[in-house]
């Protein structure tokens, strides 16, 4: 069906048979001297990035950890994560990422879920940590890592007692370089859990022939090239002439800034397409949108990259369409749809660039789909780019077994070498998800002739009013470009009569001139009234100074029903 294609890249690609150890063997062998990690006053290089992790990995074999092993990384964005995440992979184990927030309770749950023998923590977290691991049967040791300008010291922290063997990052990597362990394409390198916005989490068996196809088709994609391997094994990036576009990320040429969060599939995945186009990539710890947009205009960044909820805070910056932010070439979202009046502001405060959205799940690693760099094709509004190589996608009806015809609304199947292996002792939760080859998203969209896919939503959010299907997707794009929304979100509230009614939460856009909050919830309902057919229209509107998000920047909509609900 898919006719259209960006310029001189081929449909397929030849994926070599190595993990993410080679991928990192050929940057430090290709961009040895530059700039891998930059955290505060830290710096690491690539050659010193693969040098550090071989050393934290024999440092974790020395601790007994085996191969096929879980390591838990419970740390906050810094420049000691990456080394930590290539050190358990180099040793054969498998990466289990947590969100560091998270309360004890819900941590131990998922150390256990996934039976980590070790686990890599922050000062700013380990007092949790500790509290966590009282009486955990398979935790063995506690590698604490130092902190950096991205991930400070906590002001009133003392030292934590740990109720398992303390081992410190400077240990590990005291140990000499060892090469790393070598492991199969089948092997677990990820057990991602999901992000438990819509139940609880469950952890997603990423295996190595996964993360290394996603991370080549990604980085393939944005830097116009193909993989490459050398007589050692070592694999390496090379364009493509004639595909490369300006927003095309020059490989082993520019900088980024790493903002997404490191434990989010999104943020880990995204710095093996970092060490793969040789980007130079700085660490942001506590997001602060101006200080952002500093660095982006000092270093004269190509690419900022991360979710619509880090887009919507760098158009509320105060003067933002003053600076000059025309070193930046590609704004690449992911995590969630972004709405066409947010690209659209985007493209504004970023005159040279192009907007990319993408789409991908847990479930696929990481990535979907991604809009084309090419100004020349242009997305349709609302899209989210089309599949990557080597990738099917297909709308069904939601009986999961019929196809449906372009631009027809359904449940999204993809289908590719990024499809993981299931969710780890949930063989009855894989089944429902995972069939013929094919997974189940769970989300509602549409695929044009030219296989562009634009998504509606969740199945599971789409609400039924009246009888009539109505999708909260469209509805909150209109919202949004109201000239005084900042963000919204529509989840359904159960009704005696009508099933469900559509219910909106917005932020409104700081210093919007609007009425009263009565006064601009009745001007955003007649807004949306006067663009969208009877049984669309949104009932109730509740203005909200924020709206809940995850660590990945999703709204949660299971907080919003629940508002909803008690409203």
């Amino acid at each position: 069906m898919t006719t259209t294609w960006p310029r001189g890249l081929p449909r397929t690609l030849d994926y070599p048979d190595g993990t993410v150890a080679d991928l990192l063997a050929g940057s430090a062998h290709a961009y040895p001297d530059r700039p891998a990690l930059v955290d505060g006053e830290a710096c690491l290089t690539f050659a010193e990035l693969r040098d550090r992790a071989l050393r934290v990995a024999q440092g974790l074999r020395e601790q007994g950890v085996a191969p096929g092993e879980a390591v838990a990384l419970h740390l906050p964005n810094s420049i000691w994560f990456t080394v930590a995440y290539y050190g358990v992979l180099f040793a054969g184990a498998a990466v289990v990422p947590v969100n560091p927030s998270q309360p004890p309770i819900a941590l131990r749950r998922q150390l256990d879920d996934s039976g980590a023998v070790a686990v890599f923590t922050h000062p700013s977290v380990a007092a949790p940590l500790a509290r966590a691991l009282e009486g955990s049967p398979a935790v063995r040791s506690v590698h604490l890592v130092p902190a950096t300008g991205a991930a400070p010291a906590p002001d009133d922290g003392g030292p934590v007692a740990f109720p398992v063997a303390e081992v410190p990052l400077d240990r590990l990597i005291a140990s000499d370089a060892a090469p790393a362990t070598e492991v199969g394409g089948d092997a677990i390198a990820h057990l991602a859990f999901t992000g438990g916005t819509t139940g609880v989490p469950k952890a997603v068996m990423v295996l190595h022939r996964n993360l290394i196809t996603n991370v080549l088709q990604v980085a393939c994609w944005r830097s116009a090239a193909v993989p490459a391997v050398d007589e050692q094994g070592r694999i390496t990036l090379r364009e493509v002439p004639g595909a490369r576009t300006e927003h095309h990320i020059p490989l082993g040429g520019t900088a980024t800034v790493s903002i997404a969060p490191l434990f989010h599939g999104m943020g880990m995945v995204s710095q093996s397409v970092f060490v793969a186009t040789g980007l130079t990539a700085v660490v942001f710890g506590r997001f602060d949108a101006a200080r952002y947009l500093d660095t982006v205009e000092r270093l004269g960044v190509h690419a900022v990259t991360g979710s619509p909820a880090l887009c919507h805070a760098l158009l509320a910056v105060p003067g933002v369409r003053e600076r000059d932010l025309s070193c930046v070439r590609l704004v690449s979202s992911g995590a969630a749809p972004i709405s066409p009046a947010a690209s659209a502001e985007l493209a504004e405060i970023f005159p040279r660039a192009i907007v990319s959205d993408g789409y991908g799940l847990t479930e696929a690693t990481m990535g979907v789909s991604i809009s084309p760099l090419d100004d020349r094709m242009p997305r349709p509004e609302g899209s989210t780019g089309l599949a990557l190589f080597d990738t099917e996608i297909e709308i069904r009806d939601l009986d999961g077994v019929t196809p449906l015809a372009p631009r027809e609304r359904g449940e999204v199947w993809v289908r590719g070498p990024q499809i993981t292996a299931g969710y780890l002792g949930h063989p009855e939760l894989t089944a429902g998800q995972y069939a013929g080859g094919w997974l189940r998203t769970g989300d509602l969209g549409t695929l044009d002739e030219q296989g562009w896919l634009s998504l509606v939503g969740r199945a599971k959010d789409m609400l039924i009013y009246k009888g009539y299907n109505v999708y909260p997707g469209p509805l909150e794009n209109i919202l949004r470009e109201h000239p005084a929304v900042a963000q919204a979100s529509v989840v359904g509230r159960p009704h005696p009569r009508h099933g469900e009614i559509p219910i909106a939460f917005v932020a409104l856009k700081a210093g919007a001139p609007t009425p009263d909050a009565a006064g601009a919830a009745e001007d955003l309902m007649a807004y949306v009234a006067a663009r969208v057919a009877p049984y669309q229209r949104v009932r109730e509107v509740v203005i909200v100074d924020e709206l809940p998000l995850s660590a990945a920047g999703k709204i949660l909509k299971t907080e919003l029903r629940r508002l909803a609900a008690g409203s």
